[in-house]
């Protein structure tokens, strides 16, 4: 299915919720240190629930290592600054959705790697500097599984 890419995360709230996305889509979550928590925050276990023994979640020590690990898939760069619209990508099985960390979004070196396939933006009202990065990452991910019909959803009601 899909990965998620969280580049040095923050809010341990928001992994929390990034890792139940995680178990109930299929999606795997790879993290790049540094971490702005560790697995043992109360907060993180309370976001993930129950869920974080039925998610894939892999922690790389930097960027290249999940880089490594992770092409040749596409890449897109979720930022405020993309040029493409979520909805406009026609997502494959393996692409790679990354994210930068809450406070700054994520660095120009990343988002402008020749091995990113696209900057990738949500739609937003003007002046707003950005969303949540459990929130965006939620829409991102279900749009990619959406376009592949919710495979391994189950039956629909």
């Amino acid at each position: 299915m899909f990965k998620i890419l969280f580049y040095a995360p923050e809010i341990p709230g928001n992994t929390g919720n990034a890792i139940r996305l995680a178990a109930v889509t299929g999606a795997e979550l790879h993290l790049v240190e540094p971490l702005g928590f560790d697995f043992d925050d109360a907060k993180l276990r309370r976001a993930g629930l129950d869920y974080h023994d039925l998610a894939l979640v892999t922690v790389h020590p930097s960027l290249e290592a999940a880089f490594e690990a992770l092409l040749p898939a596409r890449v897109f760069a979720f930022t405020a600054e993309g040029q493409t619209l979520y909805s406009d990508v026609e997502y494959a099985a393996g692409d790679v959705l990354m994210f930068g960390p809450e406070s700054v979004g994520l660095p120009a070196h990343v988002k402008e790697d020749p091995r990113v396939t696209d900057r990738i933006k949500l739609p937003m009202l003007p002046s707003r500097r950005s969303m949540n990065l459990a929130n965006t990452a939620s829409i991102a991910v279900f749009e990619a599984w959406k376009q592949h019909g919710f495979a391994g959803a189950g039956p629909r009601r």
